[in-house]
């Protein structure tokens, strides 16, 4: 087992999954746990020391992601930051979104229905304004755009409107805290995962 400090563990993943396609040592497809600290941090760890860690799994540890191109990684970053800037989100943050939502494909089609690199619900195209959700520019700008809506709503809370991304703010106002819904918990832990990877290549 690896004990490593989680930033350098996913570090070395990150930069793998930015070189191009490659192979995972064993090492580093380790199972990776976290827990969330009172104050709202996520921690990380191989290697967990107290049993406040929970069990991450391989969906949102990654491990299907570095077998990806850095071609398709890096293909949307233009309008990533057109659309950040155009809305005023941090460029990071939405490109955690789109690899955590689509993996970086614009024709990705959830079992519910949602479509493109921000999976948006069909009926919330005309709200959003979108008129071909299958176009990247026209996916990212609404779903940019809708983020800003719910982090106005919520008070720059990053978790919650994430949170009501996933779920529906209807969900959120039910709780007054992210539903306690698997698919929402760990869709908040993965977007903040790659948030904080993102932003620790562009410091």
């Amino acid at each position: 087992m690896i004990r490593m400090q989680p930033k350098y563990l996913f570090a070395i993943i990150f930069s793998l999954m930015l070189g191009g396609t490659t192979f995972v040592p064993a090492d580093l497809s380790a199972e990776i746990y976290s827990f969330r600290d009172e104050n709202g941090v996520l921690h990380f760890s191989n290697a967990p020391t107290s049993a406040r860690y929970r069990y991450s799994g391989p969906e949102i540890s990654m491990r299907a992601s570095i077998y990806y191109p850095s071609s398709r990684i890096n293909a949307y970053d233009d309008i990533i930051r057109e659309a950040s800037l155009n809305h005023g989100m941090q460029f990071e943050l939405i490109k955690a979104m789109i690899h955590a939502e689509s993996n970086f494909d614009p024709n990705a089609i959830s079992q519910s229905g949602a479509i493109g690199l921000m999976q948006i619900m069909p009926e919330n195209l005309n709200a959003f304004g979108i008129s071909d959700p299958f176009d990247p520019r026209d996916n990212v700008m609404g779903g940019t755009r809708y983020l800003r809506q719910l982090m106005e709503k919520y008070n720059s809370d990053l978790s919650l409107s994430l949170a009501a991304y996933n779920a529906g703010p209807g969900a959120v106002d039910k709780y007054q805290d992210i539903p306690p819904f698997p698919e929402t918990e760990n869709y908040v832990e993965k977007v903040l995962r790659y948030y904080t990877l993102y932003r620790n290549q562009h410091p």
